[in-house]
């Protein structure tokens, strides 16, 4: 089968197709033939190993898994003895986690039943199915975090990529009052999602309008604690969802939060389980989630899909196709 490898980190042209050994699944395992995937943040990190720490996750010397990719949309071709929730020939849906968190840029990928998969939802491509997972679980960790509901005003910061847009669309679902920042060419796309309010930020600072807010999440891991803080109730939250500039300046600052003063900041982790995947199954087909697709690339051309996506200028979600342009 095709894959996306990579032998050592490095920039995008360090990524390569392949052809490897198609994977057979154990007994509790599906081999899924997949349709399309997505490159996320994700990727392009672990594919630098930026920043460095990243290496201490994936490899120190050298990628540990040598295929990127962590969210896909395809159907089953075979299952294993033990497998009793899908069957050959369905349309699915989700990411690996664990040990097959990664592996997704490629024909073929083997997933344990309990991953975070399920049946892809009705009337949905597979490319917009691809795109739901990644941030939209990343998204949920955040607004759990943030407590979002009935109520609470909260900031996405970011809010037109990949996490942002699943943010905006999936806050105003818990009830929360949703003011989201971005640039001017996307206030109307996230308009569109439902936000309450939207601010460009190249044209205004949300910290000096003279509101605050319950929560603050930085999906994009461009803005800071000390920036945003004083725009923050007393008991208010800060959420971070990247290391930003240092790795180890986040930690210190969320340590430190915890003694200094009323407002915290915690980092989301982004819990990934098949609930969660589940519950985004059920908002789509009822019609209150949508994806946001900015780039279509074919599998061949992932090295100007991970240089896109590194421009931090994306809206939405960068899809790779396997097989070409595919519909339900």
């Amino acid at each position: 089968m095709r894959a996306v490898v990579q032998d050592r980190y490095g920039p995008p042209e360090v990524l390569r197709i392949e052809d490897i050994e198609k994977p057979i699944p154990r007994d509790d395992e599906v081999l899924i033939r997949i349709r399309a995937t997505t490159v996320t943040q994700t990727d392009t990190h672990a594919r630098a190993a930026h920043p460095f720490f990243w290496r201490f996750m994936i490899g120190f010397r050298r990628p540990r898994w040598r295929t990127l990719g962590v969210e896909l949309a395809g159907e089953i071709e075979a299952v294993g003895a033990a497998v009793s929730e899908f069957s050959v020939g369905d349309h699915v849906f989700g990411q690996g986690a664990g040990s097959q968190w990664l592996g997704a840029h490629a024909e073929y990928i083997c997933l344990p039943e309990s991953a975070p998969l399920a049946h892809k939802p009705a009337g949905m491509s597979f490319e917009e199915a691809a795109t739901v997972c990644d941030g939209a679980l990343q998204a949920l960790s955040t607004l759990r975090l943030a407590d979002a509901r009935d109520g609470r005003r909260i900031v996405i910061y970011g809010a037109s990529g990949s996490l942002g847009t699943a943010a905006v669309q999936l806050g105003k679902h818990f009830g929360a009052h949703v003011t989201a920042i971005c640039n001017t060419k996307n206030v109307e796309l996230v308009r569109s999602l439902g936000a309450d309010e939207v601010v460009d930020y190249l044209l205004e600072d949300f910290t000096k309008n003279g509101q605050t807010y319950d929560a603050i999440i930085d999906a994009v891991g461009k803005y800071a604690f000390f920036r945003g803080r004083r725009s923050l109730k007393p008991g208010g939250m800060y959420v971070a969802t990247d290391f930003g500039r240092s790795a180890l300046e986040t930690i210190v600052v969320a340590i430190g939060s915890r003694w200094v003063g009323t407002r915290r900041m915690k980092f989301a982790m982004g819990r990934r389980n098949k609930q969660d995947v589940l519950l985004m199954k059920e908002l789509i087909e009822a019609g209150k989630y949508r994806a946001v697709i900015d780039r279509r690339y074919p599998l061949e051309q992932v090295a100007e899909a991970h240089a896109y996506v590194e421009t931090w200028q994306k809206t939405g979600n960068v899809v790779l196709t396997v097989s070409g342009p595919i519909h339900p």
